[in-house]
């Protein structure tokens, strides 16, 4: 399987516990993670990825050494050393290029850290949209902190994961007051959660894993809602309330990605990727797609051919 080189939890595959995705093909580099640990990747070295991927973790990447190049749905990002960034992993991304050597440490954090932080209305949503977050004030110790964060989650003490937990998001809370930017330059607001809702954010994150790991199957609202043990309505609202859009937007959304990651790395007629992206039709991918996108299905693909925007897929 190809895959990116840094990441410690298993990719989804068919021996997996995690329900393995029917488009998933290992002559192909698009590789989707079913893992929502809080944990950190094994290799600080950077490594070209031969494909786009997606995991349900926020990704929070402090380079050491050297540049990395993402391509972070639709956009070429360069990241520097000394650098501090995060972003959602459901947004497909992948690493382009880099220079010789470079290095980072790489943590992923579940989605309810971020979701259990109120006062971080426009950040948190800022990530859910799809914002790449660079943090514009750096310490000198930075540096250190993040490479003793790594060893001590990779140790796999329960105790140290729950001491780091608590100091990472301290640290996010600094990034907030601080000062961040939006390397994408698209950060918007939604309304934060009411005091009474932070304390059933794990119900969002439920929800949430529900949408990562059944788009592609045809899954309705109800079902994701009953991830949770709450009334159908409130669960509903309140994942609008948290995340900034409803579930079928979200749903949808998801299944848009996908088949965008598809049309990027795969050969698969576009027929294909519909049904496998998880759409009943192919009115409604291609009206959705070109509502999102702004072009056709076919026309993204051609233009990724000519070699514009985003990286042509790697070769099989």
């Amino acid at each position: 399987m190809i895959r990116k080189e840094a990441l410690r939890p298993a990719p989804v595959h068919p021996d997996e516990s995690v329900p393995a995705h029917p488009d998933y093909d290992p002559r192909h580099p698009l590789v989707v993670f079913g893992d929502h640990r809080f944990c950190a990747g094994e290799s600080l070295d950077v490594q070209r990825m031969p494909g786009p991927h997606m995991h349900s973790q926020i990704e929070l990447n402090f380079v050491l050494e050297g540049a990395m190049t993402y391509w972070f749905d639709g956009r070429e990002l360069t990241v520097d050393a000394g650098r501090l960034c995060l972003f959602w992993g459901m947004v497909p991304h992948q690493v382009i290029d880099r220079a010789n050597p470079t290095r980072f440490v790489c943590l992923y954090v579940p989605m309810s850290v971020f979701l259990g932080l109120p006062a971080l209305s426009r950040f948190r949503d800022a990530v859910f949209r799809g914002a790449v977050i660079a943090a514009t004030h750096l310490t000198p110790w930075d540096r250190d902190i993040f490479l003793r964060w790594r060893e001590e989650l990779l140790s796999g003490d329960v105790g140290l994961t729950e001491i780091v937990r608590n100091e990472l998001t301290a640290r996010v809370l600094r990034i907030q007051r601080d000062g961040w930017r939006d390397l994408r330059e698209d950060a918007s607001a939604i309304p934060s959660l009411a005091p009474q809702d932070a304390a059933r954010i794990d119900h969002v994150e439920r929800m949430l894993r529900v949408i990562a790991e059944r788009a592609h199957e045809p899954i309705t609202i109800e079902e994701v809602a009953a991830a949770t043990p709450l009334h159908p309505n409130y669960a509903m609202t309140l994942f609008r309330r948290s995340v900034g859009h409803t579930i079928n937007q979200a749903i949808t959304r998801h299944r848009l990605d996908f088949a965008r990651s598809l049309l990027i790395s795969t050969d698969r007629s576009i027929a294909e990727i519909v049904f496998g992206a998880g759409f009943g039709s192919s009115s409604r991918f291609y009206e959705a797609f070109v509502r999102r996108f702004g072009e056709s299905p076919g026309m993204f693909r051609q233009r990724i051919r000519r070699g514009a925007d985003v990286p042509a897929p790697a070769a099989t």
